[in-house]
């Protein structure tokens, strides 16, 4: 319930290193990728995903969802972040040179062509495709008789007792369009008033309905689309006019979340009034489909107060994501087969996990291993009468937690328990809200993380009571405590007894559960205390090993890189001959190739069935190979605005599991890869003619339990 204040003490000075050697290359913009157009490339390959024929069918129409969403949440946060830069009296120029004005024209004219590539991919390769298949999505216009009559019938008794059409005139002004929000714009003439201008009306299409209609079919199945239904039934909702035109639109507004945290008493309350604030952010973009006529257009455009090149408009139907409706449908042949996750060997008894975990350290990778005995871990600490107290961060967890519930439980049961709950978790605010309080009510010490600063971090300590001496037992990792993602991302996690990560990891719940300004660790690194200075000195220690002829390697795989610092320094790397091979998956700003300055290092991105999730950083250190799992991207948010931690594989098999299996297998990919060329762009990497196909994805499936029927 409590809220501490970190001290500006223990931040990181902003200060460019001694040591990095004075090089007018890395001062230079054009040596750095603009971060919001490598995030627009990132979603590029996402759609490319949905264009690849290999993939089921149902698949592509995933990867079209998830192109979408992605594009709402750059448009609700990065998109809105430029607008609002422009207002400011001094803009901020990105790290490679651009104004935001600037920023916001390569965003649209990059943008625009993917955005028509994903509508003729739905229109001309999926429907079609799908209908084949036995699954239609039929125009309203194209039903027969009996079919109008089935869903002229439903619409009556439904969906029209649900809607509400919002006429705007001088008494009724023009009404807020909620975020993401489905809506159709009408004008109305009455039967006496034709020569006037026309009349708006807005009808929210509700959300309580489903967005696809099933209609009865004598094979497969059909569906009609909600708002075509609607607006085919609109002169009921306007008897005695006339309706001239009804089409659908969408907006999005600014959905980031702003809170003064030094005037904020209450961190819990703040966050609620602001979620509820959130759906009414000033707008950043229209869509719209294309039979919409241009007066109408710019109608709307004004009225939500945008320039023309906040319009989009998109010829197929509005928010893809609802169409994911199908997925559920019984097509296995449409989908990727299923599997089972792996249970390591160490674990496959009914052993007691802690005996286990004593004995050694338990290295998990999932999907393919399965998430469970990160469950069972916490499960069976809450029923454990040895164990004394669980402490866990919570950044984002799944609706029906069994970790939350397993809390709660050892909270009643007596046990000491303390949660780190992140209510800034972006979008799952009011989640973690309801799970706090639950926590709360049951006994458990919930603190909603430190001020300033977003507790990011994926660590679970139990301590345990064992022959007359205490010892901790540590889970960490590189994803969220979330079993339902943890099937789909792939993550890194470590259960552990070691001593020192265990004094380290009380060390750290201390400092976020009270006062401590602990700076020093044994073992973790952590942000923002000594994370970038760390990481920076473990890549000038290979410079070092590199100029006296050692062992110099450095491996990464993650999720972004845009930290400048860090960037300059992997590029003092490369000049100093030392080979970088880099994975990762979404922003990169970091430019590979440049004669003289990054010609070592390489940079691949996989997009796959699963979401790229883990890092892992390796540096060869001489001989002395290091590897560091975490929960933290090189990028500034988080090293300065983020409370992260990256933690040491000990153990020499582990090790090598992570460098031969996760890394190189990962670098060795021609298939989910492609490699990130100077210009920014992307080339999908093929296999060679006498080469192997290699889909690292597949490779780690082959290696869990075989696939299920």
């Amino acid at each position: 319930m409590a809220t501490q204040e970190i001290s500006t003490s223990a931040l990181p000075v902003q200060t460019i290193n001694p040591k990095i050697k004075t090089n007018s290359l890395l001062l230079e913009g054009n040596l750095l990728f603009n971060r919001e157009l490598s995030w627009i490339e990132f979603n590029r390959r996402v759609l490319e995903e949905a264009l690849d024929r290999r993939r089921p069918l149902l698949e592509r129409l995933k990867f079209l969802a998830i192109f979408s969403t992605n594009l709402d949440e750059f448009f609700m946060i990065r998109v809105s972040g430029l607008k609002q830069q422009m207002e400011t009296e001094v803009p901020i120029v990105s790290p490679d040179g651009l104004s935001p004005a600037e920023q916001l024209v390569e965003i649209s004219k990059k943008l625009r062509p993917l955005t028509e590539l994903q509508m003729s991919c739905i229109q001309k390769q999926i429907f079609p495709e799908l209908e084949q298949a036995g699954i239609r999505i039929s125009p309203y216009e194209q039903l027969n008789s009996t079919e109008r009559t089935e869903i002229d019938s439903y619409f009556h008794e439904n969906i029209f007792p649900v809607l509400t059409p919002l006429a705007v005139d001088p008494s009724h002004p023009f009404p807020y369009i909620s975020n993401l929000s489905l809506n159709l714009a009408v004008f109305v003439v009455g039967p006496d008033d034709e020569e006037l201008p026309p009349r708006f009306a807005r009808i929210k299409v509700p959300p309580v309905v489903p967005r696809l209609l099933s209609i009865t079919s004598s094979s497969g199945h059909k569906f009609v689309l909600l708002e075509q239904v609607i607006a085919a039934n609109i002169s009921s909702l306007f008897p005695e006019m006339n309706v001239i035109a009804c089409h659908p639109f969408r907006t999005t507004r600014n959905a980031e979340i702003e809170i003064e945290e030094d005037e904020a008493d209450d961190l819990l309350k703040t966050v609620e009034q602001q979620l509820r604030q959130r759906r009414f952010g000033s707008c950043v973009r229209l869509e719209v489909d294309t039979s919409m006529p241009p007066v109408m257009v710019n109608y709307l455009r004004r009225e939500v107060d945008l320039e023309e090149t906040d319009v989009f408009t998109l010829d197929g139907p509005l928010h893809v994501p609802d169409l994911m409706a199908l997925y559920k449908l019984d097509y296995p042949s449409l989908k990727e087969r299923g599997f089972t996750p792996a249970i390591p060997s160490a674990l496959a008894n009914d052993e007691n996990i802690f005996e286990v975990v004593r004995r050694q350290d338990i290295l998990l990778h999932h999907p393919y291993d399965s998430f469970s005995p990160v469950v069972d871990f916490i499960q069976v600490a809450a029923a454990d009468p040895k164990v004394l107290a669980i402490k866990q961060t919570l950044y984002r967890t799944s609706g029906d937690s069994p970790i939350v519930s397993a809390l709660i439980a050892a909270s009643e049961a007596g046990k000491q328990v303390a949660v780190i709950v992140e209510l800034k978790a972006r979008f799952d605010e009011e989640n973690n809200i309801i799970w706090a309080r639950k926590m709360e009510r049951s006994g458990v010490h919930v603190v909603y993380g430190l001020l300033g600063v977003k507790t990011h971090c994926k660590v679970a300590l139990v301590v345990r009571q064992e022959e007359g001496t205490i010892r901790r037992y540590v889970h960490l990792g590189t994803g969220n405590y979330n079993p339902t993602t943890a099937k789909i991302y792939t993550d890194l996690g470590l259960l552990t007894c070691n001593p020192e990560i265990g004094a380290d990891v009380s060390e750290l719940f201390n400092f976020l559960t009270g006062y401590s300004r602990q700076r020093n660790y044994r073992k973790l690194m952590v942000a923002p205390i000594q994370l970038r200075e760390r990481i920076i000195g473990l890549i000038e220690r290979e410079i070092e090993h590199n100029r006296a002829g050692r062992q110099s390697r450095i491996i990464a795989k993650l999720n972004s890189l845009t930290d400048t610092r860090i960037i300059r320094t992997l590029y003092e790397a490369s000049q100093a001959g030392i080979s970088i091979s880099l994975i990762v998956r979404g922003v990169c700003c970091l430019r590979p190739g440049i004669p003289g300055l990054s010609e070592n290092i390489r940079v691949i991105s996989i997009i796959g069935r699963f979401l790229e999730h883990s890092r892992v950083y390796y540096f060869a250190n001489g001989g002395q190979d290091e590897i560091y799992l975490g929960s933290a991207d090189l990028m500034q948010r988080n090293m300065d605005r983020r409370i992260e931690l990256l933690f040491p594989v000990q153990d020499d098999k582990l090790k090598q599991r992570l460098k031969n299996e996760v890394l190189e297998i990962s670098l060795a990919d021609n298939v989910g890869a492609r490699l990130l060329l100077s210009d920014g762009s992307y080339q999908r990497l093929q296999p060679s003619p006498s080469g192997a196909t290699i889909d690292s994805q597949h490779i780690f499936l082959q290696m869990s339990p075989p696939p299920l029927d």
